[in-house]
């Protein structure tokens, strides 16, 4: 079985030093870079499974990186943040990152939020379950979660793993309002805990790239102090 590959993007050498081997002793094949402009050039020429990038680096910072990286591919990525800055945290969720993690974090649980990370885009292990998973069809939108995609009217939306599996929840069952505690739990299915603003700031981006498809996209309803709700649209033309 191929080994997972992983691609750690820091300029600091001692951190590097001290993952790099651990991942690797836990089963990953690990690619370095030392600073953001290699690292996404990195990124695009050979994409990894899963990108682990720092966010104040040189050359070009963390948030910069995944920004670009957007542009083009949905490589899950976890940023790393520092222990009291909340803001890198939102920046980096808004901007399209699936998790984030404290750097001052154990190797141990880096390795946690990795696999759990992974398991969301490619599910569980060889014959942890059997059969394909059924597809979700709910108007203008299509899911298919067998080949993690997304549709709009025919037109696809590009989403990350961790918002695909927020739309999934709410699309399941159209109608029912979910809170945010289920909408976690959807997502971060291994018990991580997060804030309910991450949650909502999933929700607003998953609303804008629906509305660069289709700008009067209005399928996913706030209610206010409880949660979300999916409602199918009536028929009509999307553009």
């Amino acid at each position: 079985m191929t080994k997972p590959t992983l691609a750690l993007i820091d300029d600091e050498a001692s951190f590097i030093d001290g993952l790099k081997p651990f991942l690797e002793a836990e089963g990953f094949t690990v690619r370095t870079y030392r600073d953001g402009s290699s690292g996404l050039d990195g990124l695009l020429r050979q994409q990894p499974d899963l990108a682990i990038v720092d966010v104040k680096m040189p050359a070009m910072d963390g948030l910069t990186l995944v920004q670009r990286l957007r542009s083009t591919s949905n490589v899950p990525v976890i940023m790393l943040t520092s222990a009291d800055d909340e803001i890198d945290e939102v920046v980096a969720l808004r901007i399209g990152a699936d998790d984030f993690i404290r750097k001052s974090a154990s190797n141990r649980l880096i390795v946690q939020r990795v696999r759990a990370v992974l398991r969301r885009v490619h599910g569980p292990p060889p014959g942890a379950e059997e059969g394909a998973q059924p597809v979700i069809n709910r108007g203008p939108l299509f899911l298919d979660p067998n080949r993690h995609l997304c549709e709009w009217g025919g037109r696809k939306v590009d989403l990350t793993v961790t918002e695909y599996l927020i739309l999934a929840f709410l699309a399941n069952r159209p109608g029912v309002v979910r809170n945010r505690d289920a909408l976690m739990t959807a997502a971060y299915d291994d018990g991580t805990y997060v804030e309910d603003r991450t949650i909502d700031t999933h929700i607003k981006r998953i609303r804008r790239k629906f509305r660069e498809v289709d700008g009067t996209f209005e399928a996913i309803n706030t209610h206010y102090g409880i949660g979300y709700t999916f409602e199918v649209p009536t028929q009509r033309t999307v553009g």
